[in-house]
C-alpha cells in the first residue's frame, strides 16, 4: 500500500496546522478566564477555568512534542514511560479513558510516536467516556503491540481506514487528515505493518514486524504493509 506522496514541507505545515487547531481550544479558555478575572477579581470559577484550560494546554503540548516533535532532542530512543506519562496527561482531558500495559524501556522515537498517533486515533474511534488500551506485548527484535478502543458506537476515522485500505482519497490530505496520515507514514518508515480489526464493541489496531501474520484477514479487518 503506498501512501499519498506529501512533500516535506507540506507535512511539516500541516502538523503545524494540527497543533495550533489542537491548543486553540484550551488557550482561548485561559484567556476568557483572564477577562473575567479582570472584571471579578478572585472569581472561583474563573479561576478554575483558568486553572483547568492551562492544564489542558501544557497536555496538549507535552504529548504533541512527542508524538508530532523531535521531542527537544536529536536521541535516536524515547524512554516509552515518558511517552506513557505523556499520553494519560493529554487523555484527562480527552473523551475516552486510558490504560496501558507493557514493559518500560527505551525505543526508537519513532516506535514511540507510533503509539501515541495510534491513542490518537482510537480516541478518536469511540464516545466519549470509553476506553482505549495499550499493551506493550514485546518490542525488539519484533515489535507487537496493541491499541484497542472499547465503547460503541465504533466510528473509526475515515480517512485512516481509507488511507490504511489504500483507497484514493477524494482530495489531498490536509490539515484534518494529517494525523492518520502521518501515523501510517511512521509504521512505512518503521518498516511495521499496521491492522484495523474491528468487531461489535471494540476496534483493535495492532503492530508488528512485515509479514509476521500470514493467515487470512476475515472481513472485517484491514491490513496494510505499510
Amino acid at each position: 500500500m503506498l501512501l499519498p506522496d506529501v512533500s516535506a514541507p507540506d507535512l511539516a505545515a500541516l502538523l503545524a496546522s494540527k497543533l495550533c487547531h489542537d491548543i486553540i481550544s484550551p488557550v482561548g479558555a485561559v484567556q476568557s478566564g483572564l477577562e473575567l478575572l479582570d472584571e471579578m477579581p478572585n472569581d472561583a470559577e474563573s479561576m478554575e477555568l483558568v486553572r483547568n484550560s492551562t492544564k489542558s494546554a501544557v497536555a496538549k503540548l507535552q504529548f504533541a512534542r512527542i508524538a508530532y516533535g523531535a521531542s527537544g532532542s536529536s536521541a535516536a530512543q524515547i524512554d516509552l514511560g515518558d511517552a506513557r506519562q505523556a499520553a494519560e496527561g493529554f487523555m484527562k482531558f480527552e473523551r475516552a479513558t486510558l490504560a496501558w500495559s507493557g514493559e518500560r524501556a527505551y525505543v526508537a522515537k519513532n516506535i514511540a510516536k507510533l503509539i501515541l498517533n495510534l491513542v490518537v486515533v482510537a480516541n478518536a474511534s469511540v464516545p466519549r467516556g470509553r476506553e482505549v488500551s495499550v499493551e506493550v506485548e514485546a518490542l525488539a527484535p519484533s515489535p507487537r503491540i496493541t491499541v484497542r478502543a472499547t465503547g460503541t458506537p465504533l466510528r473509526v476515522p475515515a480517512k485512516f481506514r481509507a488511507l490504511l485500505s489504500g483507497e484514493p482519497l477524494d482530495e489531498p490530505v490536509d490539515a484534518h487528515g494529517v494525523q492518520p496520515y502521518y501515523t501510517l507514514l511512521l509504521a512505512r518508515e518503521l518498516g511495521l505493518d499496521v491492522t484495523l480489526d474491528i468487531g461489535a464493541e471494540a476496534a483493535v489496531f495492532t503492530v508488528s514486524a512485515a509479514g509476521a501474520s500470514t493467515e487470512a484477514a476475515p472481513q472485517d479487518e484491514i491490513s496494510a504493509g505499510v
